[in-house]
């Protein structure tokens, strides 16, 4: 079983940034794939970042490229996303999810929700205009 804690959501102006960090449990952490999604209101979750376990390969939504950066650090079980140029668009709960399974990771396959076993409870991004 594999518990992942969400932080660093909040309320910023458009133009700022927000680093998100996700805390997992689990002693082989350095081999799980890492996701990270968001909801907004009345819409689907939706793709935002990937990073593999294996050797670090990102994979980002295109609403993402260029002003996001997902990375990890094995070391403290943590993966994070830093977001810069943040739009109001861009408010939503994120959150990160884990795939233990080390499954295959393609572009196509790392932004499928179904790839991933397990999901933070999610931290709130609010964008201000």
């Amino acid at each position: 079983q594999v518990q992942l804690v969400e932080s660093g959501g909040g309320l910023v102006q458009a133009g700022g940034s927000l680093r998100l960090s996700c805390a997992a449990s689990g002693r082989t952490f350095s081999s799980y794939d890492m996701g990270w999604f968001r909801q907004a209101p009345g819409k689907e979750r939706e793709f935002v970042a990937a990073i593999s376990g294996r050797n670090s390969r990102t994979h980002y939504a295109n609403s993402a490229k260029g002003r996001f950066t997902i990375s990890r650090d094995n070391a403290k079980n943590t993966v994070y996303m830093q977001m810069n140029i943040l739009q109001p668009a861009d408010t939503a709960v994120y959150y990160c999810a884990a795939d233990e399974r080390t499954t295959i990771f393609t572009p196509g396959i790392a932004a499928s929700r179904e790839k991933y076993d397990y999901w933070g409870q999610g931290t709130q991004v609010t964008v201000s205009s």
